[in-house]
């Protein structure tokens, strides 16, 4: 029988890693097991499956760490949190990073597999190619969520690619910055209006070797303005 889906297990805990695995197997899915963050983020490359169940605490690498640099890579698979730590911030800090759904230990097994199904229907749902958008030489996979100079993937903090996205999105025209606060800061009420100031700050410079110009249009926003 084939399996409905691919999961990357990356968990530290032999006897979490042993029932997990077990339990899935029987509904249908096909597990991986890594318990190091450095080794994990190594295979999600290789192979990237269509779900990953994340730790936050590993050898090797830190999860939020393994997260941040697969999405700042481009790997857009959906990715489920599993972790001890349960506090309000630490759910924002992952979410933030770049997470599609927090479980804290202990959960249900039946929730889990109802979130672990709703992510892959979601990717699946997402999954018909839509045209890459570019301006000058930047690129924007759509796919992939990478960003794309050339040839090389921009290293790009998650808030800073965002807001790109947003701008690469409608070339030639200026984004509102009240809308490029909602997509960088989404659901943020507790953030102040001027920190995306600080972010368009941060992506200019790492704009400049591009020749790529974010410019700032008084009363209408942000344009992006890209040389060739």
């Amino acid at each position: 029988m084939v399996a409905e889906m691919k999961i990357l297990l990356v968990e530290d805990d032999p006897s979490m890693q042993t029932t997990l695995k077990r339990t899935l197997q029987n509904r249908g899915m096909e597990v991986e097991l890594c318990s190091d963050g450095r080794l994990a983020l190594e295979r999600w490359r290789a192979a990237p499956p269509d779900v990953v169940m994340l730790d936050l605490t590993l050898p090797g690498m830190d999860g939020l760490r393994v997260l941040e640099e697969a999405r700042r890579g481009g790997l857009a698979t959906p990715v489920l949190i599993l972790t001890a730590r349960g506090t309000v911030g630490d759910r924002i800090i992952g979410l933030n990073t770049g997470a599609d759904d927090y479980l804290p230990k202990p959960f249900d097994l039946d929730e889990l597999e109802a979130r672990l199904r709703a992510l892959h229907r979601r990717r699946a749902n997402h999954a018909a190619p839509a045209a890459d958008a570019a301006a000058g030489g930047l690129r924007w996979d759509r796919e992939s969520g990478a960003i794309h100079w050339r040839d090389e993937v921009l290293e790009l903090a998650p808030r800073e690619a965002a807001l790109l996205q947003a701008l690469l999105a409608r070339p030639g025209h200026a984004v509102p910055k009240e809308r490029l606060f909602e997509l960088v800061f989404p659901g943020e009420s507790e953030v102040q209006y001027e920190a995306i100031e600080v972010v368009v700050y941060r992506l200019r410079k790492k704009l400049a070797p591009t020749g790529a110009q974010l410019v700032t249009l008084r009363g209408l926003g942000y344009i992006l303005k890209a040389n060739g």
